[in-house]
């Protein structure tokens, strides 16, 4: 009898376990989709790996590879949740392919979108045609959304049919964009779990026409460009500044533990203090906060204190604090981070501050000298996928610490 039910235990054990390899999504190259609401698909690439007998994905876009770990089977499903942005996969594995939903919280309602990824496919985009141009170099470029025209800059970089680079803003960059040139046509795209573009759009000589810019479920903007190695944007240090009449900031909001925290605490008297506007939702914030640990701990022990303001997409301190709990373990972020119950949108930041003259965007980054008055305020953030502009900020940001850090408070 005992041999019996060991036996019974045993091949039970077997089968569960031969169902479950079955299951597993294969390791290698994958290629994935999102569709929009017209059908047109968001392709990307991610690498499948085995970790200590856990799956992992890395989603590739040109030099980034963004890790996943939070990969869990039942049965034929998988669902993967994405480590920020709050969005999450959730999917079902046949015959080796994957279809289901991605599906993005965006504080006040849900985005939700068909998805599907095959393995064994490393290609992004199909190159059918041999390139007929070479967009490698800086370009000035338009997009048109609502009737209203933002002017970014685009630098790329093209080595036969394969594309890389991004679009610089006066509010950020587009991060890590790749795609390819086939004939005269191009296409880029990127997906991080915030992010969700595609660019298409047509070579003529110098000039980029037909442009068309996909964002999520529904928005969809025009665009085109020039060449211009003379393109550049305004200095982000000089797009928003104090009110007349002002010279500090002040604010008192509870951070993730429910403390509250102000620039008037003993911690900050005395020190080059940063403020950090930010949103969990904000891969530009993300780039930046992954850039702001590493200065903390250079400038910590020499003078400088760090806190991040957060503007989430819910009044909900629960839910906020969630959110900022995922994005303070994913970086290890040394220093407090507020929540300021207000939201990104209506102005709220502002309100938050009325010190300020505006906001325009996020991040916005406030440096702040000994003697607690504002000197900087730098409006967006240029991360490690826009090259030299990154590492300027670097310079810049650093030499301007360094400084502060040298006067008398």
């Amino acid at each position: 009898m005992k041999i019996r039910s060991f036996l019974i235990i045993f091949c039970f054990t077997l089968t569960y376990t031969a169902v479950n390899a079955q299951a597993l999504l294969k390791t290698g190259i994958w290629r994935g989709a999102t569709k929009t609401a017209k059908g047109v698909e968001i392709p990307f690439n991610f690498e499948v790996s085995n970790v200590a007998g856990q799956t992992h994905l890395a989603i590739i876009n040109g030099a980034e590879r963004f890790k996943v770990t939070d990969v869990k089977y039942k049965g034929d499903s998988v669902f993967i949740h994405m480590p920020l942005f709050d969005s999450e996969f959730r999917l079902k594995l046949t015959a080796g392919n994957l279809t289901g939903k991605w599906i993005k919280n965006g504080g006040t309602k849900y985005t939700i979108m068909n998805f599907s990824a095959t393995p064994n496919t490393s290609w992004r985009f199909k190159t059918p045609q041999k390139p007929a141009a070479n967009i490698t170099g800086r370009w000035s470029v338009p997009f048109v959304s609502d009737g209203k025209t933002d002017l970014t800059v685009g630098e790329f970089k093209q080595v036969g049919a394969k594309v890389t680079g991004t679009f610089l803003s006066t509010t950020g960059d587009y991060r890590f964009l790749e795609g390819v040139i086939t004939g005269n046509e191009l296409y880029l795209s990127t997906f991080d779990g915030g992010h969700d573009y595609l660019f298409t759009a047509k070579i003529n000589g110098d000039k980029i026409t037909a442009g068309k810019f996909y964002a999520g479920l529904t928005s969809v903007d025009d665009w085109s460009g020039v060449k211009n190695p003379n393109a550049k944007l305004p200095d982000p240090f000089s797009l928003t500044a104090l009110k007349p009449g002002y010279k500090k900031l002040a604010f008192a909001f509870k951070d993730i533990n429910g403390n509250k925290v102000s620039l008037t605490d003993k911690r900050y008297k005395n020190k080059v203090v940063i403020v950090q506007i930010l949103g969990s939702w904000c891969p530009n914030c993300m780039d930046e906060t992954a850039y702001m640990v590493n200065y903390y701990k250079k400038f910590h022990s020499k003078g400088v204190e760090v806190i991040g303001l957060a503007y989430e997409r819910t009044t909900d301190f629960a839910k906020s604090q969630r959110t900022l709990t995922q994005l303070k373990t994913r970086f290890n972020i040394p220093y407090p981070l507020l929540i300021t119950g207000y939201t990104p949108a209506n102005g709220d930041p502002a309100k938050s501050l009325p010190m300020m003259a505006k906001i325009l965007g996020f991040p916005t980054t406030i440096m702040i000298d000994r003697k607690g008055d504002v000197r900087k305020i730098h409006t967006g953030f240029s991360g490690p996928g826009t090259g030299e502009h990154y590492t300027d900020f670097i310079t810049e940001f650093e030499r301007l610490t360094i400084h502060m850090l040298e006067e008398q408070g």
